[in-house]
């Protein structure tokens, strides 16, 4: 690219958010495989626990904004705790660290067991249950509600400030300065400053995040109250809600990878485009439950309305239209939320490179759609935060140019009638999705 390794002023992380590490402080080393965020296997965890509070799964919202589900890092610490003995046996002789990816990440840049950083920036640790939003500091009564009271936790810290210094390597002496979860990256990389602006990140799963300014709000529809960034130690934090669909690549990869269907992506999208509709079809990508707004584990993956006439083509255009009504009923809820409308959606990941999917999420959300010539938000979003935090820009404010050249946009082409006979439809489908696992 012709730089040189003296260029680079400073590092920023990004991560994938509510994966669970744990390590041997004496060592360094894993003590188990790092669970990731769309783990199921916790789901009994989350019954017991819910059943502890008269509150069900909401024990805790009042405290982190989240319901316990299978998704939050608390959990699977929990499982881990309660299903493997040398986890356990690693706290009761105080050498277990619980960490997200990016305390992991952080802690090796940084020399690990020679003097690494044990850290966490509020983006992620507001993603464990384990941290109160309000106050931006762990929470006693939700460490104690997962019996995790004597654990030593990772210290909270801002998502742009100088944690410390890559030990080794071309890189060695280069400060890391910015660390976002990667969906609070992505609504950075995109911008979106402003209280009422949201963005939705189409990657193995698809989230959509609306900044609702300097206070958290809990939501009465399913959503997730979630800190959306704090730019600096002594910045205010700003907040969002965020709308979680469990499965939206990883449908792609599913017809690959398990039905051998299609070879590729574009293959997909050259399959739906030689069709106008799904002639009836809808599926519902439930592999693992549902996750916001209907938040029902007991869902599974379900095809509706074949016929003998459904070809290839109209699976493949039902499979980009899931993860496009699964956006809609998040946006939907987001605007119960806020009582206002949403006029334009910032989009980005993998699956926004598809100008057909982005014209179906068009015609389905009934707003414009607005996708950015470089899509690589998340990646962009932690760039700045380091950026910031060694004055590289020195305020938001001279970010206007940053990524705004070559944008797309999408409108809808459907009238108001189509599109809401579409969603029925979706609604149906998803009401059939429920209760499999108890049959």
């Amino acid at each position: 690219l012709g730089y040189q390794a003296s260029d680079i002023q400073s590092i920023g992380i990004t991560n994938q958010r509510e994966t669970v590490l744990v390590w041997d402080r004496m060592t360094g080393q894993p003590i188990y495989p790092a669970i990731i965020w769309s783990d199921g296997r916790t789901s009994e965890t989350v019954q017991k626990l819910a059943q502890s509070s008269d509150k069900g799964v909401l024990a805790l919202q009042h405290v982190c904004g989240l319901p316990l589900t299978t998704y939050f890092s608390a959990v699977k610490l929990r499982w881990l705790l309660d299903h493997v003995p040398e986890v356990a046996e690693a706290k009761d002789q105080n050498r277990l660290q619980f960490g997200t990816l990016d305390t992991w990440l952080i802690y090796n840049l940084t020399g690990g067991v020679d003097g690494g950083v044990v850290v966490t920036d509020v983006t992620n640790a507001s993603r464990t249950m384990l941290m109160d939003i309000h106050t931006l500091q762990w929470s006693q009564e939700a460490l104690e509600f997962f019996g995790v009271e004597t654990l030593p936790m990772p210290k909270l810290v801002s998502s742009s400030q100088i944690y410390g210094t890559i030990a080794d390597g071309a890189l060695a002496g280069v400060p890391i300065a910015g660390c976002l979860g990667d969906q609070q990256a992505a609504l950075v990389g995109q911008k979106c400053f402003n209280k009422g602006d949201a963005k939705n990140t189409y990657g193995t799963g698809c989230f959509m995040l609306f900044n609702t300014g300097d206070k958290p709000v809990v939501s009465q529809h399913g959503l997730l109250s979630t800190v959306a960034y704090q730019l600096g130690p002594d910045a205010t934090p700003a907040y969002a809600l965020e709308g979680s669909v469990a499965v939206a690549g990883s449908s792609i990869s599913w017809l690959r990878d398990n039905l051998k269907l299609i070879n590729s992506v574009d293959q997909l999208n050259e399959l739906a485009a030689q069709v106008e509709d799904t002639a009836g079809v809808y599926f519902v990508t439930a592999f693992a439950g549902l996750f916001a707004p209907y938040w029902r584990d007991d869902a599974r993956g379900t095809i509706c309305g074949l016929t003998q006439f459904t070809t290839l083509h109209h699976i493949a255009r039902a499979t980009l239209e899931a993860v496009c009504y699964q956006s809609r009923a998040i946006l939907d809820a987001m605007d119960k939320e806020s009582n206002t409308s949403l006029r334009s959606l910032k989009v980005d990941g993998g699956i926004s490179n598809s100008d057909l999917c982005m014209q179906i999420q068009s015609d389905i959300l009934g707003i414009q759609v607005d996708r950015p010539a470089m899509r690589e938000s998340t990646a962009l979003g932690a760039a700045i935060a380091a950026g910031l935090a060694v004055n590289v820009w020195e305020s938001i404010d001279h970010l206007e140019q940053v990524n705004n050249h070559g944008r797309s946009t999408f409108e809808p082409k459907i009238d108001s009638e189509k599109r809401e006979h579409m969603y029925h439809g979706w609604e149906e489908a998803v009401k059939r999705s429920f209760g499999w696992t108890q049959i």
